[in-house]
């Protein structure tokens, strides 16, 4: 997969994404849909996170094995290094820390994704 095609699809996938949990969250805060409804509408904004997913694992495929090493390197730090802030932090709550949203982990995955890629890649220059 070349690297044009792969950014179109990342792109409209994020693209999709932002316009469906902004309408969602439009209209489930306003009261548009309620109940069972409220919650299908609510996980609209998945569907396109599917796709992004998808043209990722596509492109890592496409890809030859220097760059899936980096990747499998950024990922396991990402996975690791998440796995302990997440558990560390967990452990803070039991002594009054605030308690935080679930928001916080894919951000968090995906910087340190970011971060161990930077690394990876530095070794193999």
């Amino acid at each position: 997969m070349n690297k044009t095609r792969f950014f179109v699809e990342f792109g409209a996938g994020m693209a999709a994404y932002v316009i469906m949990l902004i309408g969602s969250l439009l209209l489930v805060a306003g009261g548009t849909v309620t109940g069972a409804w409220a919650t299908v509408v609510s996980l609209l904004p998945t569907l396109p996170a599917l796709g992004v997913a998808i043209a990722v694992m596509r492109q890592i495929r496409a890809s030859d094995e220097l760059q899936r090493r980096i990747q499998l390197e950024a990922l396991s730090l990402a996975f690791a290094g998440t796995a302990l802030i997440t558990f560390s932090y967990g452990f803070l709550e039991n002594v009054g820390y605030p308690k935080l949203s679930m928001f916080y982990v894919w951000p968090l995955m995906a910087v340190l994704w970011i971060i161990g890629g930077i690394l990876s890649s530095r070794r193999f220059r």
